[in-house]
């Protein structure tokens, strides 16, 4: 690959520091071009269709950008919320993300995925954007993942949902509110109070 084209590739990678190997044909570098920047060094394979720079420097939450990438609708839920945020000292092996309950699970050979299926009003609620690698990642906020852990507290053990109220009231302190308006959009307020209660 000539310099021309090393640079419009370094041009491509600014921007976003994953990308998959349709969006890089769609901005016009052929799967050959590819796979001499590979062969040349001037990118690594960083996931199955998944390529960055070399000097790309991979976060704790890679797995993180690869789904988001790979599953754009998805948005990370659950146990992974909780690490996102801190609220945990628990360490998924498994990448949650939660999807409408008629969606189709995707099928990846890594990172493994576990789905959580969200009602249509669930799972719009309390959505943030994170920039992570370069990448646009979409998970719940601190609160509306506190109140989803008690709604699935039989998937995730209600003492991972008591820790991360726990950790939550310590760490947002304002949040009260927030937190009590997601508990009441998930039904789970009249669970939570008790343990809001032996907190307080």
């Amino acid at each position: 690959m000539n310099l021309a084209g090393r640079q419009q590739v370094r041009r491509l990678f600014a921007k976003q520091g994953v990308l998959r190997s349709r969006e890089l044909e769609s901005r016009g570098v052929s799967r050959v071009d590819l796979a001499r920047c590979v062969e040349e060094g001037v990118l690594i394979r960083v996931g199955r269709g998944l390529y960055a720079t070399a000097d790309h420097s991979a976060s704790e939450n890679h797995s993180l950008v690869q789904v988001a990438k790979r599953v754009p609708n998805a948005v990370f839920c659950l146990l992974t919320a909780l690490r996102f945020h801190e609220l945990t000292t628990q360490s998924p092996h498994e990448v949650w993300i939660s999807l409408a309950e008629d969606a189709r699970k995707p099928s990846l050979d890594y990172p493994k995925l576990r789905v959580a299926r969200f009602s249509k009003a669930a799972l719009a609620v309390g959505v943030e954007q994170h920039r992570v690698e370069g990448v646009t990642i979409r998970v719940y906020s601190a609160a509306k993942t506190v109140a989803d852990c008690f709604k699935y507290r039989n998937k995730v053990g209600i003492d991972v949902a008591v820790e991360a109220l726990r950790d939550f009231t310590r760490k947002h302190r304002g949040g009260a509110n927030e937190l009590a308006r997601h508990a009441r959009i998930c039904r789970v307020a009249r669970v939570m109070q008790p343990y809001l209660d032996a907190i307080g």
